[in-house]
């Protein structure tokens, strides 16, 4: 599981099947820091994300079970809208995360 960025949409006008009426969007994958990390890519959405929102995903088998039907062809699903992230300072320092 990883926190990403909504920072676009995807329009398919062919989708596998499974797909149709599932709404992809694109994320940036972001690091501790809350700051862009990798490379974006697209994920369904199931959560009902929108642009400008932090999310939390998940990639690979975990992302294809969390879309209906289940194994769907899909390496990336956004499956929850992130409201607040809190980490206390000692957790903060012992992973080198900036305070």
């Amino acid at each position: 599981m990883y926190l990403a960025r909504v920072i676009g949409t995807v329009v398919a006008s062919t989708k596998a099947e499974g797909l149709t009426g599932q709404k992809l969007l694109l994320v940036q994958p972001l690091d501790n820091a809350r700051m862009p990390k990798g490379e974006p890519h697209v994920a369904v959405d199931v959560a009902q994300a929108g642009e400008g929102d932090l999310v939390s995903c998940v990639g690979s088998r975990e992302a294809a079970l969390a879309c209906t039907p289940t194994f769907v062809p899909v390496d990336a699903a956004i499956i929850g809208i992130v409201d607040a992230v809190d980490v206390d300072d000692a957790a903060k320092s012992a992973r080198g995360w900036p305070a």
